[in-house]
């Protein structure tokens, strides 16, 4: 795509969020690039309950399909490919990745994160089936009594086992960790939620349960396990622009989802730490309206 005529913008991330903007840009006749690896968070949700029109839900690749054919209909270019490099270009931006580079008045980053898994060598399948988990504001109300383990520092894993504790009576939290101790064992204390200490513990999956496996080759079996093991915010292209974020690297953006970089707007994941789908959309749909108005009118 080098050398070609300047788009409208460029669209960096095709998960849900990147998608959204994409489709309402391209119906607002923008011309709009989605540049994405192929490789989306969402796409190894196993069912979503939290999609509104979806009664009995639906999975993550189910959704970017769908989607996907949206913007098929509506001739959005897309890209497979990593978008490396990110620079000012004039009054807009120019992208680089692997065989292609172009210009854009304005670019969406929607990037996302990738989580970190916790020591676990079927984690992928495991998350297919359900068993391992890591959005409790998605799927705890399909947790309702289950026996559930929650790994990670103690710190950070303590807000997700309380909130835990409202669908199940039986929750353990597995620190790695002892950072923030007193005051989150009082309050998991009061809860009824059990604290061990397992800075070595593992992870194996055995039939539809899954076993945690202590140092000492002790193991307990739980029918999932929720890890708190913190993700890799994928904002560096933007913070190589100078665009201000916060200490975990999620980009600050205004009302608008407008980043401290002119013309550079940040939506879904990669600017919030509640990682939900119909917070993506919501973004997109205002990245999206903010660019529309922004630009030139487009007339007929």
């Amino acid at each position: 795509m080098s050398g070609a005529q300047p788009i409208d913008c460029l669209i960096v991330g095709g998960g849900p969020a990147g998608m959204m903007a994409a489709i309402y840009l391209a119906r607002f006749r923008r011309r709009v690039c989605v540049v994405d690896t192929g490789a989306s968070r969402a796409a190894l949700i196993p069912r979503s309950h939290n999609v509104p029109g979806f009664v009995h839900g639906l999975s993550g690749a189910e959704l970017i399909a769908r989607m996907s054919a949206q913007l098929d209909e509506l001739a959005v270019t897309r890209v497979e490919a990593e978008v490396t490099a990110l620079q000012r270009q004039g009054h807009g931006f120019q992208a680089s990745w692997s065989g292609g580079a172009h210009e854009a008045a304005t670019v969406i980053l929607a990037s996302g994160i990738v989580d970190t898994h916790p020591p676990f060598d079927e984690w992928r399948a495991a998350v297919a089936d359900g068993l391992l988990r890591y959005c409790p504001v998605c799927d705890a109300f399909e947790a309702r009594g289950c026996r559930i383990g929650v790994v990670g520092p103690l710190g950070p894993a303590a807000g997700k086992a309380l909130f835990l504790r409202g669908y199940s009576r039986d929750v353990t939290l597995f620190a790695t960790a002892r950072d923030g101790e007193e005051t989150a064992t009082s309050g998991l204390a009061e809860a009824g939620v059990e604290v061990v200490f397992a800075p070595d513990l593992r992870l194996r999956r055995t039939a539809n349960r899954i076993e945690a496996v202590f140092a000492n080759g002790r193991t307990t079996q739980f029918d999932m396990v929720y890890p708190v093991m913190g993700a890799e915010v994928r904002s560096k292209l933007a913070v190589s622009l100078g665009a201000e974020h916060t200490a975990d690297n999620y980009l600050k953006v205004d009302d608008h989802q407008h980043t401290s970089v002119s013309g550079l707007l940040g939506i879904g994941d990669v600017v919030t730490d509640l990682h939900q789908i119909s917070v993506a959309f919501g973004h997109a749909a205002i990245a999206a309206c903010t660019i529309h108005n922004s630009l030139p009118p487009r007339l007929a």
